[in-house]
């Protein structure tokens, strides 16, 4: 298992994810994806979507996810659980998905991610992230 050191970066990393993305700061999210991370998502049990391979084509998406974006989404992350998983270690955690537009505030969505981590240059990085959303938003 991993030490608690170790856990509170890992913790750090999603929760930077989360804010990064929140904010718009997509240059600082990059970072926290391995060079070659994979990322894939099922909306409500529905089909699957990616799997997107590579940082540069996983932040495309983001990318392009922003730029649609016309609300300010909060992305809040909890229930963090972590179990070893040979040279990786497998990261379970919640997300619920609130958006604010024209002063009214609405829960988009809740889900779980699946994440693989891995030192990466001496620094805790996503190498596979899967999410499953409770529902379309």
């Amino acid at each position: 298992m991993p030490s608690a050191e170790d856990r509170l970066a890992i913790t750090e990393v999603l929760n930077r994810m989360a804010y990064y993305y929140d904010e718009g700061h997509l240059d600082e999210l990059g970072p926290c994806f391995a060079d070659d991370a994979i990322m894939s998502m099922q909306i409500a049990g529905g089909d699957m979507v990616g799997p997107f391979e590579s940082r540069d084509n996983i932040m495309e998406l983001y990318r392009g996810a922003k730029s649609t974006q016309t609300d300010v989404r909060r992305h809040n992350i909890t229930n963090v659980i972590f179990e070893a998983s040979g040279d990786t270690l497998a990261v379970t955690s919640y997300l619920t998905l609130f958006a604010t537009e024209n002063t009214e505030t609405k829960l988009l969505t809740t889900g779980v991610y699946r994440d693989q981590v891995a030192r990466v240059g001496g620094e805790w990085k996503i190498i596979r992230r899967h999410i499953d959303l409770d529902s379309a938003y």
